[in-house]
């Protein structure tokens, strides 16, 4: 499991629009990367649009919101339109990248999933911040607040 300072495993995955994308596709950039259970669950959703309501602020602050679930393309792109997303979905089916940053495990009533899990990514490819069990209400703030402190300090 990545933990802060190391460098961000790779990923090639397709996005809602059936394009591939990598982590190379995000250097020089800040990743917000956010792994998730569901598209459109009441938690995810929640979580979703928090990310999109900061997104602009995030955007500002030089970062792209990439969100990752084991969903496919079409849940993805409906889920994307429906609550108006502004940001790039993931779709990793047979969890490999879930599995690489750790976020794959028990979850509440010993089922495995999906843990909520998000990652701040330098422009160079280091973690920088992990939120171990994202809290879905209001995440998109707390993101932004510890990215602006993040940039602080390079």
């Amino acid at each position: 499991m990545p933990q802060i300072n190391d460098l961000a495993p790779d990923f090639k995955l397709v996005d809602q629009d059936g394009n591939p994308k990598s982590l190379k596709d995000f250097k020089k950039k800040w990743l917000v990367l956010y792994f998730y259970p569901k598209d459109d669950t009441p938690g995810c959703t929640v979580q979703a649009c928090s990310l999109r309501d900061a997104n602009d602020d995030l955007i500002a602050l030089g970062a792209n919101v990439v969100g990752i679930s084991k969903d496919d393309q079409s849940s993805h792109t409906k889920f994307k339109a429906k609550h108006k997303l502004n940001f790039t979905l993931l779709s990793d089916p047979d969890a490999t990248t879930i599995n690489a940053y750790g976020a794959w495990g028990k979850k509440m009533f010993g089922n495995e999933g999906i843990l909520r899990k998000t990652f701040i990514i330098d422009p160079d490819g280091k973690i920088r911040k992990i939120y171990g069990r994202a809290t879905p209400l209001g995440h998109g703030e707390k993101v932004f607040s510890d990215l602006k402190e993040l940039k602080k300090l390079t």
